[in-house]
């Protein structure tokens, strides 16, 4: 038993880290967030946040990859969930709002961050592998007359645009009432864009 515990230990220890460094980053933003706050905040030593990380670039780099591959898998399972486009697309909306209501800080990282200035390895938010699913369902979706053949870029701005602005609002303060009540509203006419046929 206390050999289980021990192997769950530095896994735990990590998570630990990486949650108060998603927290601290939304909150302050990563140049004002230092490695003694992080320590602080994780309930976790400055020696050990060093045993696990290189440095704060690498817990950064490390809370970006577990969000990207946390929407990925979760659009990825939409994907394989659902068979028509707009059921798929509907569902991302849908995902992406519950997420911004339950955790509001993995959108204001993903959206707000300015990730370049400090993951200059990493491609820009909008050339991630969740948003390039997301453009390869809607390119999925005119392959099957379900949406109208049209610009790639533009089809997807359609389809997402709407939706991520009320993110950003709703993030902003300016929504007050929760997004999933806006979530017809706002996906009748970004389908009724670009589909092919009538809801």
């Amino acid at each position: 038993m206390d050999s289980a515990i021990n192997k769950q230990t530095p896994l735990m220890t990590q998570q630990k880290i990486l949650s108060a460094t998603l927290m601290l980053f939304s909150k302050k933003g990563y140049f004002n967030t230092s490695v003694r706050d992080i320590a602080h905040e994780s309930g976790v030593s400055i020696g050990s946040i060093y045993h696990h990380f290189k440095d704060k670039e690498a817990i950064a780099s490390a809370v970006y990859s577990n969000l990207v591959e946390r929407m990925l898998a979760e659009i990825t399972q939409i994907q394989s969930k659902h068979i028509r486009t707009s059921s798929r697309c509907r569902a991302i909306i849908a995902f992406l709002f519950d997420i911004t209501e339950q955790e509001p800080e993995v959108m204001e990282f993903m959206l707000y961050s300015k990730h370049r200035e400090f993951l200059p390895e990493e491609p820009p938010v909008c050339s991630s592998k969740p948003f390039e699913l997301m453009r390869e369902i809607v390119k999925d979706g005119m392959l099957a007359n379900e949406i109208q053949s049209m610009d790639l870029m533009v089809a997807s701005s359609c389809l997402f645009g709407a939706a991520l602005r009320m993110i950003t609002s709703r993030l902003d303060g300016v929504i007050e009432k929760p997004l999933p009540t806006y979530l017809e509203a706002i996906w009748t006419p970004s389908w009724r864009a670009v589909s092919t046929q009538t809801l």
